[in-house]
């Protein structure tokens, strides 16, 4: 009888340890896969995301005139996969905006003509249906697609002194930043190419975001001081704005005008002792949240 009580006993005790297993199963479906540069593949709950995708060879295009380290060809670095393997399995692309090391001529050639693909406004809808594409969808604000709430987010490629400069301000243009949610899952903010800004603040207020993506390679013009996106300074401000959140550091190593490397980078997260709250993934790194 005895026995037969303790067998039952840890019959229900590992039933709820299966239970709870697999609910946290349930909820730890966000993945994230740094390829290079700003092109990750998200995977959230049943749908993956093409961020930003750069998928040319290595020293395809020459470095960016009038930017750090010009003479550079881009991208500096080969990709760490395939690109069969790394459109394997996308659902949809987002394209924050449209500079080359965001869309490039690889992109365009590899991946379907009949994929949807997210852009932020109607021009850039415009020149990518132009280039072949038959399913370009405006972010305008909030959209759906396979389960998740996509949300646009503000921000400014660059400096205000940059922008009063009108030939630069065409040049930096647009971009915007997205908020990925669905129910059970891990809100995620891609920061998207600005520098810190009223818009950041008001975007991690709003949707507490638990894992905050931030292009932080700190890419420089040759005549100006301040960089067009954020620093290694502004991931140290997203720790210290979003406490519950994790944050991770893209946009590193693979273009010309970065001027920020993940080991300087590593090194400044050490010395702030914020190691914890940080993820620098290398290319082709996959994080699991």
């Amino acid at each position: 009888m005895a026995l037969k009580k303790i067998s039952s006993s840890l019959a229900v005790a590992l039933s709820f340890t299966v239970g709870a297993a697999a609910a946290q199963a349930a909820t730890s479906t966000v993945q994230l896969q740094q390829i290079r540069n700003a092109t990750v593949k998200i995977g959230y709950g049943e749908t993956t995301f093409l961020i930003d995708p750069m998928l040319s060879e290595k020293g395809t295009y020459p470095g960016f005139e009038g930017t750090y380290r010009s003479t550079l060809r881009n991208p500096l670095v080969d990709l760490p996969m395939s690109v069969e393997k790394i459109i394997d399995g996308v659902d949809a692309v987002i394209i924050t905006h449209t500079h080359l090391d965001h869309w490039d001529d690889a992109a365009q050639e590899f991946l379907p003509k009949d994929i949807p693909l997210f852009t932020q406004h109607e021009a850039d809808a415009l020149m990518i249906r132009e280039q072949g594409f038959t399913d370009v969808r405006i972010l305008s604000d909030k959209a759906e697609f396979g389960g998740v709430t996509l949300s646009k987010t503000g921000g400014q490629h660059g400096t205000d002194e940059m922008y009063a400069v009108p030939e630069l301000a065409e040049v930096l243009g647009e971009a915007m930043g997205v908020v990925f949610q669905a129910p059970d899952q891990k809100t995620i903010y891609l920061v998207g190419d600005t520098i810190w800004r009223d818009e950041v603040n008001l975007a991690i207020e709003e949707y507490s975001p638990e894992v905050i993506i931030v292009n932080a390679g700190e890419a420089l013009l040759s005549d100006f001081e301040e960089s067009i996106i954020m620093g290694k300074e502004d991931v140290l401000r997203a720790v210290q704005a979003a406490p519950n959140a994790t944050i991770v550091a893209s946009h590193m190593d693979a273009v010309n005008h970065m001027a920020l490397t993940r080991e300087e980078l590593r090194e400044y997260v050490r010395e702030q002792g914020i190691e914890d709250r940080v993820e620098i993934p290398e290319d082709g790194e996959t994080i699991n949240f």
